[in-house]
């Protein structure tokens, strides 16, 4: 007995240690992107850094105005989520309550597969055919565009959606489709008014998971998306925030240097924000 709880106190110390290693983890970044990006936004000033519309670190008179950049996040995370959430939580519940056991076994590889192709490959495929085919489809001069990326990022979010979607559909007690089923309730309406309900706290965390990653991507939308900082127009080249600092990051200095790391800071913030307000309508339903 003794030897027993001194194991269990030891890996209670151990798993301790790593929460605690990966929480000042979060808090050195957080620090990190403070120190860096607060120097350029004093000097720029936060109005003119935030609501500036034009972008130029390069020119002789630069500008350092990322609102375009911020709109183009929103929009795009927006519209992957529009896009993306319904075809993953519909897939989701197919597979988990509805498809064969073949067919089940074969879409689970196949959305596996596709969370295992790395975002450089999204990019490639999305610039030699999805942004040559949306010039052709819609005849504009050029493909690589805000919805081009939308597409991309909608696809890329699939598989987190439907994985975690998958696992808290399984997860919900059979009993309670069972008592549906027994008071006359049809299976596609016991599916989704037991099953999805009781199963919304693991729904939620896949579409926070979801937005994570579109928020967060780089290289895919960049190759797909025209990295031109303009106001962002559905079929206009457009440049995210994530992009923002991947593409100038590697010759710049001094003050446009400063204003990357004010943009990953902008970044970093957005995207606790997005957290923490899910997380607290999440809270706020189960109280």
């Amino acid at each position: 007995m003794k030897k027993n709880k001194m194991i269990e106190r030891a890996i209670h110390g151990v798993f301790l240690i790593l929460g605690l290693l990966t929480v000042g983890c979060v808090l050195l970044i957080t620090i990190y992107l403070v120190i860096s990006g607060i120097p350029a936004i004093t000097e720029i000033g936060l109005f003119d850094f935030l609501f500036g519309t034009e972008w130029a670190s390069t020119a002789a008179e630069p500008s350092y105005g990322i609102l375009p950049f911020i709109l183009t996040s929103v929009y795009g995370t927006a519209g992957a989520i529009i896009i993306g959430v319904p075809i993953g939580f519909f897939t989701a519940v197919y597979l988990s309550k509805l498809a064969n056991s073949k067919v089940k076994a074969f879409m689970e590889g196949a959305v596996s597969l596709l969370a295992g192709i790395p975002s450089v490959v999204y990019g490639l495929v999305g610039m030699l055919v999805l942004v040559p085919a949306v010039r052709e489809i819609f005849d504009i001069p050029d493909g690589a565009s805000l919805f081009s990326a939308i597409i991309v990022l909608a696809i890329m979010i699939l598989p987190s959606i439907i994985k975690v979607s998958m696992t808290a559909l399984e997860a919900v007690p059979k009993e309670y489709e069972d008592a549906s089923l027994a008071l006359g309730a049809t299976p596609v309406e016991t599916y989704f008014r037991v099953s999805v309900p009781a199963a919304k706290s693991g729904i939620a965390a896949a579409v926070v998971l979801g937005v994570g990653r579109a928020i967060g991507e780089a290289m895919a939308v960049m190759m797909v998306s025209g990295n031109v900082p303009n106001i962002p127009s559905l079929f206009q080249s457009v440049r995210f925030l994530t992009t923002a600092v991947a593409s100038e990051m590697s010759y710049s200095s001094g003050l446009q240097q400063q204003a990357l790391f004010s943009i990953a800071l902008v970044l970093f913030l957005f995207i606790m924000l997005i957290n923490a307000t899910l997380n607290f309508f999440l809270k706020k339903e189960k109280d």
